[in-house]
This record gives structure tokens, C-alpha cells and sequence, in this order.
């Protein structure tokens, strides 16, 4: 099958496998992995992948787009336990797991095994969000796992290069790996923050002085993953570090001056890339597995062992472990987080065991740990086989699918009647200011039109109905709607829906002046803002 077809074939399979999930209640990337895994056994062939294609064409952009949408008041409250998760976890996990693998699998030389324990510590926002889809996360959990998942894989695959070197070159230098890793991580951030400060800055210039054109913003959002990832990549730094930085910036700095059609649309295009990149990525996973289990076999009957039924005691073994180190280490952090919460008089959720188990379960593998193991190189320096790759590679594969297989059966389970918050209590307070600022908007905008004309009556009459409307909104608010004011039809349409817009610009100013205050949250906020959005698209139309 020719490249083309290929990917022809993988989009065909993500558009099928939304319905598919939901006629079979089965999470939609198994599905996803389960179509792959059709194609490889009705074509008899797996693609070739490249890892360094692989990584550019996916990751940037999935990363940028987690990075741009995660809840940063969640993320900053959270630091401390994030930077723990992202970091310390890292190093435990790739200590323990690389042990246990060793002891499993003595043909598996130790650097081999830390190399594969690094790329499995990540976890993956990808997967993690998949899994968030279906199951309902209480909204703390899924910012710390979030935010965790979006800084663990620089960690992780700094100490993964650092043991493929070793293995390699059969020497290893801590002081070494310490400063590269600090290199990696600052430069990549720094890479990110300051690309996306510059085409923010130009793009505002642009919009001040030639107007506003949809198509290339939206264009240069797609690019600029891009750009930060090659950028970090070619100073080697961290690329996938660059693309979560530049997403983060990306929100602090978005700009208000952007037409609500062009934020409209980019939702819509972004959320298309998001499906579309997330589904290619587990079909690939399912495409490769009848490929991969053939070279671990192999691999298996290289080192003494007779039956491939191994193969499945090593991913349960290696799963197990990555469950126990993470229930130890999560458990103590959460812990050590609510006492320093207490201590400081804050308030803290209570910390029980299913929410302990939650997140050990919740720490899903994924796109990062399959493009990462595919970077094994082929051979040592001396020209012989880099020992144990295939079944490296097989035991990844095989912990992504049992870690995504597991949490998708347990945390529906474990999260069942699990104390959730609500809606955010900034919201209706939101709401009331916003409303407030729209009909000040409208009786200011009314009183100047009406100079201008010889029968002001009409204006009054438009704008005391529309003035009415939004005093349904502010006393009693009805939270549960929300939405903008019921179009009404008159022969002075043109009139009203000027004042309408009127209205719809006031409520903009005044949440941005709510957000810039901390008065309310990111979330609500975009909520918000995206309501106001539609309402202005429906009254231009």
C-alpha cells in the first residue's frame, strides 16, 4: 500500500471510529488501535515509520493546542505537585522500572533497560484527554495529571538519550546529564515563550494597521508549534518543551482584538487538527502491533525463552511496577501538598486512597512513549545490533495498550459517586457584571444614535426591549441558559442588531477586565467569552 493510501486509509478509520466507539461502549482510542490493527492484517504490511517525521507532524501541534487550553490557574496553584510528578516521578520511575526490567529480562543490558523505563514514564496528555472524554475526571485530578503530562517528556526523554549514550558508548557522566537536561529544558522554554511573544507582537501590528484576515491567523496558529519545535530541535534544546511553552504563552497573550469569527473558526479548525492527529496516532499504534510482536517473539527466543506467552508476562510485570511506583509517589506528594495547604490555612480537597489509585491508574501512555522508543537506534558503533530493540520497542507498545485498557475499565469504577465540583462559583457573578455592561452599552449607544435621527422614539422603544432582555439576565440569572438575548423581528432590525453588537462589546470589555482582576477564572472566562462569540456572529449575520 502506497504511502498515500496509507494515510487515506488512517483518515478513513478515525472518521469511522467515533460512531463506532459509540455503538459498541468501547473508549475511542481502543477503537482507534483496534481499526489499525485491521488494516495491518487485511494489507499484510506496517508502514515504515520515521521517527523524527513522526514526532515533527504529530506532537508540536497536540502539545501546543494542551498547552494553549489548559486551565493555568489550576496549573499555578498545582506547581508545586506538577514540577514533583513531572520530575521526581520521572527519576523514580526510571530507577524502579529500569530495575525490575533488568530482573525480568537479564538479556536486557541495564542501559537498554533504563532507556525504556525513561521512555515509559512519561504519561500522555493525548491519552489522558481520550480517557477525560468518557470518563468524568473531577476537574483537580485532571489538572494535575494534565499539567504533569505536558512537562514529564522533556525529563523523560533527556533520561532516555542519556541512556541510549551509555549504551552506546558504555560510559555515563551524572554531571553531564545534569547540565544537558537543564540546557534542554530552559532553552526549550525559552524557545517557545519568546517565538510566540514575537508573531504576537507582529500579528497585533498587522491588525492594527491592515485589518483582520481569519485564514492567516488561523494558518499561523498551525505554524507556530511548528516553528518553536524545529527551532529548539536545531539549538538542541527541547522541542516538545518549545511547542507546551509556546501554547502556554499563546493563552497569557492571546489578544481581544481578534474578530470573534476568526476565534470561532479557529476553535472549529483546532478541535479538527486535535480529533484528527489524536485518532491517526492510536491507529498507527494498532497498525504496528502485528509488525512489533513478530520482531519481539524473536527477540524472546533470543534470550532463552520458549514461549511468547512471556511477551505477556513482561507487560504485565512492567505495567504493575509503573502502577505501584506511581501509587507510592503520588501518594506522598498529594499528602505532602494538603499538609503544606493546611499549614498555610488554604483550602485543600481531602486526600483519600481511591483518589491516590485514580491517579496511578489515570498515568496513561501513549503517543510520546511510541514515537520516543522508535528513536532506538539500529546499531551500536561498532556495527552490531542494538541489543534487545524489538522487544523494547514490543513492551511499549504493550504498556500503552494495557495502560489505556486499564484505565479505561477502572476509573469509571473507582470515580463513580466521587465528590466533583460544580460549576465554577465565579460564573454567575460573571454573568451579572457582564450583562450589567451590556445594557450601560446599549442606553450610551442609543442616547448618541438617536441625535442623529428625527425619530428618536424608535430607538427607545428598540432599546428598552433589548434593555429588558438583559434584565431578565441579571435578576433572576438563569446560569443554566446563559446564551445571549432571543432575537425578536421589526421593521428596524438594522437598529437593533447595532445595539445588540453594542451590548456584545460592552460584556467582552467587562469579562476582560474580570479576568485581568483574577476576579474570575480561565475557564469560565473562555466559557464566557465563546458565548459572546456566537451571540456577535448571530447578530451580524
Amino acid at each position: 500500500m502506497s504511502l498515500i493510501l496509507s494515510i487515506l486509509a488512517f483518515l478513513l478509520a478515525v472518521a469511522l471510529s467515533g460512531p463506532l466507539a459509540r455503538a459498541l461502549r468501547v473508549p475511542l482510542p481502543l477503537t482507534q488501535i483496534a481499526l489499525g490493527y485491521a488494516i495491518a492484517e487485511y494489507t499484510g504490511e506496517s508502514v515504515a515509520l520515521d521517527p523524527e517525521v513522526f514526532f515533527l507532524l504529530f506532537l508540536p501541534p497536540l502539545l501546543f493546542l494542551d498547552g494553549w487550553r489548559i486551565p493555568k490557574d489550576g496549573l499555578y496553584r498545582d506547581k508545586g505537585t506538577v514540577i514533583g510528578l513531572a520530575l521526581g516521578l520521572v527519576v523514580f520511575t526510571v530507577l524502579g522500572v529500569g530495575t525490575i526490567l533488568h530482573w525480568m529480562i537479564p538479556a536486557m543490558p541495564w542501559a537498554v533497560a533504563f532507556a525504556l523505563a525513561a521512555i515509559l514514564s512519561p504519561t500522555d496528555p493525548i491519552a489522558v484527554s481520550a480517557i477525560a472524554s468518557r470518563t468524568p475526571i473531577p476537574p483537580r485530578l485532571m489538572h494535575l495529571l494534565e499539567g504533569e503530562s505536558l512537562l514529564n517528556d522533556a525529563s523523560g526523554l533527556v533520561c532516555m538519550r542519556f541512556a541510549v549514550a551509555a549504551a552506546l558508548t558504555g560510559s555515563f557522566s551524572l554531571e553531564q546529564a545534569a547540565l544537558n537536561f537543564v540546557w534542554v529544558a530552559l532553552a526549550g522554554l525559552a524557545v517557545g515563550v519568546v517565538l510566540t511573544w514575537g508573531v504576537t507582537r507582529v500579528r497585533d501590528l498587522l491588525l492594527r494597521r491592515l485589518g483582520e484576515d481569519p485564514g492567516s491567523s488561523i494558518l499561523t496558529s498551525l505554524l507556530i508549534p511548528f516553528a518553536a519545535y524545529l527551532l529548539a530541535e536545531a539549538i538542541e534544546a527541547s522541542g516538545i518543551l518549545a511547542a507546551v511553552a509556546a501554547g502556554i504563552s499563546m493563552s497569557l497573550m492571546e489578544s481581544t482584538r481578534l474578530l470573534a469569527s476568526t476565534r470561532v473558526q479557529r476553535r472549529a479548525f483546532w478541535d479538527t487538527v486535535q480529533f484528527a492527529a489524536n485518532g491517526v496516532i492510536f491507529v498507527l499504534l494498532g497498525e504496528q502491533i502485528p509488525a512489533l510482536f513478530a520482531g519481539a517473539v524473536d527477540a524472546v527466543d533470543e534470550a532463552g525463552r520458549a514461549s511468547p506467552w512471556w511477551l505477556a508476562l513482561y507487560v504485565a510485570g512492567v505495567v504493575a511496577a509503573l502502577a505501584a511506583l506511581r501509587y507510592l509517589w503520588v501518594g506522598a506528594a498529594l499528602r505532602l501538598s494538603e499538609k503544606i495547604a493546611r499549614r498555610r490555612g488554604q483550602p485543600h480537597p481531602e486526600i483519600s486512597r481511591r483518589v491516590v489509585v485514580a491517579m496511578s491508574l489515570a498515568g496513561v501512555r501513549g503517543a510520546v512513549t511510541l514515537a520516543g522508543i522508535l528513536t532506538l537506534p539500529m546499531t551500536l558503533h561498532d556495527g552490531h545490533p542494538f541489543p534487545a530493540r524489538d522487544l523494547a520497542i514490543f513492551l511499549a507498545a504493550g504498556v500503552i495498550l494495557a495502560s489505556l485498557i486499564l484505565a479505561s475499565a477502572a476509573l469509571p469504577r473507582l470515580l463513580r459517586d466521587m465528590p466533583s465540583e460544580g460549576k465554577h462559583a465565579s460564573e454567575a457573578p460573571a454573568r451579572r457584571a457582564a450583562a450589567a455592561a451590556g445594557l450601560r452599552a446599549i442606553e450610551d449607544h442609543r442616547l448618541s444614535l438617536a441625535q442623529y435621527t428625527d425619530d428618536p422614539a424608535r430607538y427607545a422603544a428598540i432599546a428598552a426591549r433589548l434593555a429588558e432582555d438583559y434584565r431578565h439576565r441579571i435578576e433572576p440569572l438563569d446560569a443554566a441558559e446563559g446564551g445571549g438575548p432571543v432575537a425578536t423581528q421589526s421593521e428596524s432590525e438594522e437598529i437593533e442588531h447595532e445595539l445588540r453588537l453594542a451590548g456584545v462589546a460592552a460584556e467582552r470589555r467587562a469579562l476582560l477586565e474580570l479576568r485581568r482582576q483574577h476576579r474570575i477564572d480561565e475557564t469560565t472566562f473562555h466559557k464566557l467569552l465563546r458565548e459572546l462569540d456566537l451571540a456577535e456572529l448571530r447578530w451580524r449575520i
